[in-house]
């Protein structure tokens, strides 16, 4: 059995992933694969054991060690990552734009309205210009009713400024265009720019897939970053 490692999660251009052996099944432990596949992606969603733990008791010593091991050693939680089917994947990695402009609106409008997850961030050109990096999700995760409203995490060292949610757009504005507005104010400030969707649940329990769909808006306490291949 193996696991997908995915490139940095918080990388919008992309990195490669790798296969990691977590251990083998013997012969007899053959009808418990699908399950156990599907209570490590459950976990590796909500960090819940039981389920884990009842395929587990299930399967050899060896393999609950090697299983448990791997688990301590390579899969810190990371925010975002994943969903209760397993682990969100890049569809589309950084298209730029040069401003926020009606196409940019039109892009996101689209990848909003069919369920996809974005994620994006400004950064200043080696001509003073800035542009945006968008990486696009294969879905939107879920965060229960009562946590924050994030699935990027902010970055260590970094500090914000301001959090905006969709909740609070003007009225008249949809998510797109206030995520927009709000990003376009932050960035003539020359502040560091990041958004991202998310599925806010209306539950606490059993919360993955019904919520409301919104964007946040990070406005760091930094100036835009320079594009790292112009440093």
């Amino acid at each position: 059995m193996f696991a997908l490692a995915k490139g940095s999660g918080d990388s919008l251009k992309g990195s490669g992933d790798e296969l990691e052996a977590v251990t083998t099944l013997g012969t007899g432990d053959l009808d418990l694969t699908g399950e156990l596949v599907s209570a490590l992606n459950s976990y590796l969603y909500d960090r819940e054991d039981s389920a884990l733990a009842n395929v587990l008791d299930q399967v050899p010593r060896a393999v609950r060690m090697a299983v448990r091991q791997y688990l301590k050693d390579r899969c810190a939680p990371v925010m975002g990552a994943f969903t209760e089917c397993g682990p969100v994947e890049v569809v589309r990695e950084a298209v730029f734009y040069g401003g926020i402009d009606d196409e940019l609106e039109e892009y996101l409008e689209g990848a909003y309205t069919i369920g996809l997850g974005v994620r994006m961030s400004n950064e200043r050109q080696r001509d003073g210009g800035v542009r945006w990096v968008i990486g696009l999700l294969n879905d939107e995760v879920s965060v229960p009713a009562s946590a924050e409203p994030r699935t990027w995490a902010v970055p260590e060292g970094t500090k914000l400024a301001r959090t905006w949610t969709s909740k609070q757009r003007a009225s008249g504005a949809g998510p797109v265009a206030g995520a927009l507005r709000v990003a376009a104010d932050a960035t003539d400030q020359d502040r560091w720019v990041r958004v991202h969707t998310l599925l806010q649940s209306h539950y606490d329990v059993d919360f993955e897939g019904s919520g409301t769909s919104e964007f946040v808006v990070d406005v760091f306490d930094s100036p835009i970053p320079l594009n790292q291949r112009c440093a």
